[in-house]
């Protein structure tokens, strides 16, 4: 049985998909910039598939996290 994933990281996910920015998500969620990163690398861990695709001082939504996006919204 697979057990769900932190919920935690599950807010921090949709913060940060919704602005689709880190740096907004923390700001948001009263968190710095390294713990939202923290956060969404431990739920791709878990879920073995990235969820953004990192550019220089940007995100994007990789296809999990596009399909994944609204069923946590």
């Amino acid at each position: 049985m697979q057990t769900l994933p932190p919920l935690a990281a599950v807010r921090v996910f949709e913060a940060a998909a919704r602005h689709l920015s880190f740096t907004r998500a923390a700001q948001e969620l009263g968190m710095t910039q390294a713990a939202v990163s923290y956060q969404i690398k431990l739920l791709e861990e878990r879920l073995g598939a990235p969820l953004f695709l990192r550019r220089p001082r940007q995100v994007a939504l990789s296809e999990v996290g596009k399909r994944l996006a609204p069923a946590v919204s």
